[in-house]
């Protein structure tokens, strides 16, 4: 869930947002309904804004009863420790990590790896799979590949990949990124851009060799159910908790 000034949003290719509920109203219909884990991002995170989420998430906290990562302007220990303080199980680290890799370490070394969720947002281009900063604003001249690569060498317990070319467009994952990640690595990689239907989760798992699939407006549109996308799943031959 992308939370700005409080609220569920969900865009196109990391823009042009619109409006999909309350924050915690939505988790705990989530938690509910059998979703596995959730994932809250403060996709402005101003100064004001940090205290604003660290509020939400204790809400969060209170309502459900499955692990949530929290990521946004998490930029030093003290936010960490703030976030998981507040209730959260996992915090998620992005532009911040490529700006100072260390951080990564510092997290580990401090909280233990699993909490410690380092996300890519890349961008497919003719020379390369781009990682990209500040919510997808900005071009760096990392590749997809080589850092998480880095990132689970620093520390990383999980990789969140989001494909930037894929993100709302709802024609599936880009599975041959993942796959290529989860045979370079050895910690969860989970898929993030490019779910509109139930097959393209199951393609997410058997083509693209994920460890879990996230998905937001299919879900906070009422467009798929998670129950019956899971008992789906199962009858393909995914592993889930049902």
């Amino acid at each position: 869930m992308d939370v700005k000034d409080g609220e569920t949003v969900k865009g196109v290719n990391f823009i042009n947002f619109r409006s999909a509920g309350d924050p915690v109203e939505l988790g705990k219909c989530y938690s509910d309904q059998g979703a596995d884990e959730l994932v809250y991002l403060d996709i402005t995170a101003s100064h004001e804004g940090r205290k604003t989420f660290t509020e939400l998430v204790k809400k969060v906290a209170a309502q459900v009863s499955i692990p949530f990562t929290v990521g946004g302007g998490i930029n030093e220990m003290k936010d960490v420790d703030r976030l998981l303080s507040a209730g959260a199980d996992k915090v998620s680290i992005n532009s911040a990590a490529i700006r100072n890799p260390n951080l990564i370490e510092e997290i580990a070394k401090n909280f233990g790896c699993q909490v410690c969720v380092v996300a890519i947002d890349a961008n497919f281009e003719p020379d390369m799979w781009r990682c990209y900063l500040n919510g997808g604003r900005v071009p760096t001249d990392r590749d997809l590949f080589s850092w998480a690569k880095e990132a689970q060498e620093r520390g990383a317990g999980e990789i969140l990949f989001t494909s930037m070319t894929h993100d709302g467009v709802k024609d599936g994952y880009a599975n041959d990124a993942l796959n290529r990640l989860s045979q370079d690595l050895n910690i969860p990689v989970i898929a993030s851009g490019g779910a509109g239907k139930r097959e393209h989760f199951r393609d997410a798992f058997l083509q693209g060799n994920a460890d879990a699939a996230l998905a937001a407006s299919v879900f906070h549109f009422g467009e798929i159910d998670i129950h019956d996308l899971k008992t789906y799943l199962a009858t393909e031959g995914v592993c889930v908790r049902l």
